[in-house]
């Protein structure tokens, strides 16, 4: 190898490193991003990373799979126990492939299936451009109050029984609320559709109890990603409730060999780890999430921000949906925010047109309450967002102070090896 290419190598390497010295002096405020443990993180260089497995548990295709079967049957244990559900696979490799699994068990080309639209908050993969767009389904958008970022009951009601969708499926990107399970069920029968339940977001927030539990609320299958409130690897997963034989079979040949081969096993064992510290950690942290999302809501809201849906709390997630059309839009200040250190981004809120150029912001703030923040530190966020975005403050001097509310909350916590150094790898002993 020529020192050119050895010299290419050192400088990926080098920005990696520069990368995650930024987020240690940021903001993180994704709403799709979260820490992983120490523990969860250390499989993800072990030799798990370096293997192969196709199928399923005790069934493989290769040798060489004993230990992978034995943390694979371990991780489908805890998904159950942890989501009380009686079907798991954890071979999906992200959120995506994990909802492509589910329309190639349930759907064919030509299926109408309901959804939201992707100015109500939808994800990518529900659009035409999307997965359900390349699976060929007819897909029809529930009506939406836009009021209180929710499925409007009465309409959808009517929707469902008038097309009869051979799916009817639910969860967003900009998930605030949950969405009316309840109150569709008995429409659910009638129509005698499949009820499936993307929560990639707020996966994090079911396992503690402090947003809904789709499964006892009529959804027979749950797709999701499990590195968002659910504090995981760059991963997916598939969970059911009263399936028969046949549909849970559908599912498991569409995760392989339908949409994965190998399923990257090193995040499969990061995932074991996390639902193991799930079991202990989850109420706690979920709940200080969403009491954070509610105080920083609160806080953006009295500094004169537009804070979408101040009538119910601002949000029962992880989650804000932010109006900044007053401020120059969301590209504009999610740009400006990114320059102060504060990484969020910019979003399309309802009534918007183009998702390059939208009204709105997204913030998250699964990844702050993860190094420890609180509601007093919600508050002095809000102040630190609102000097960029509304009284145009240079962001490189509002980003010394990020830096300062920032340094004292660079340890993860609600995990096992608490107050580790949430930036960098460390080995434990």
């Amino acid at each position: 190898m020529t020192d050119e290419y050895k010299d290419e190598a050192y400088w990926v390497r080098d920005q990696v490193k520069a990368h995650t010295r930024w987020f240690n002096q940021s903001l993180p405020m994704i709403a799709s991003e979260n820490l992983m443990s120490p523990m969860a993180k250390e499989m993800m260089i072990s030799d798990f990373h370096d293997r192969y497995a196709e199928g399923l548990p005790k069934k493989r295709y290769y040798e060489g799979n004993i230990y992978v079967d034995e943390v694979e049957l371990k991780c489908l244990e805890l998904a159950k126990k942890l989501f009380r559900c009686s079907f798991a696979d954890v071979r999906p490799i992200s959120g995506t492939v994990a909802n492509m699994a589910v329309l190639f068990a349930f759907a064919k080309p030509g299926d109408t299936l309901t959804t939201c639209a992707l100015a109500q908050g939808a994800h990518i993969s529900t659009a035409k451009f999307g997965a359900f767009g390349l699976r060929g389904v007819n897909s029809v958008n529930y009506p939406f109050n836009v009021e209180d970022m929710n499925i409007d009951v009465d309409a959808t009601k009517k929707v469902l029984m008038e097309v009869k969708p051979k799916v009817a499926q639910f969860g967003l990107s900009v998930f605030l609320f949950p969405p009316p399970l309840k109150e569709l069920q008995e429409t659910f029968q009638e129509v005698g559709c499949t009820v499936w339940y993307d929560a990639a977001h707020v996966l994090g927030l079911i396992a503690g109890k402090q947003f809904q539990d789709p499964l006892r609320e009529g959804v027979n299958i749950l797709s999701a990603s499990t590195h968002k409130t659910f504090p995981g690897p760059n991963h997916g997963i598939l969970l059911g409730e009263n399936l028969d034989e046949d549909q849970e079979k559908k599912l498991q040949r569409a995760a392989f060999p339908g949409v994965t081969s190998s399923h990257h096993l090193h995040a499969m064992a990061a995932l074991s780890i996390t639902l193991a510290e799930e079991m202990i950690f989850a109420e706690r942290y979920a709940k200080q999430v969403v009491d954070n999302a509610q105080a920083l809501g609160s806080a953006l809201y009295e500094l004169g921000i537009g804070v979408l849906c101040p009538h119910l709390n601002f949000t029962q997630s992880h989650t804000l949906a932010v109006d900044v059309r007053e401020h120059e839009g969301g590209r504009v200040v999610s740009k400006d925010l990114e320059a102060a250190n504060i990484i969020c981004n910019k979003n399309m809120i309802p009534g918007d047109q183009s998702a390059v150029n939208p009204s709105g912001i997204r913030l998250g703030v699964q990844e702050l309450t993860r190094v420890g923040m609180r509601e007093s530190e919600m508050r002095q966020v809000a102040e630190l967002i609102h000097r960029v975005a509304v009284k145009k403050e240079s962001p490189k001097d509002v980003a010394k102070d990020v830096w300062e509310l920032k340094k004292d909350f660079t340890k993860v916590m609600y995990c096992l090896h608490e107050g580790t150094e949430a930036y960098e790898y460390k080995e434990l002993v």
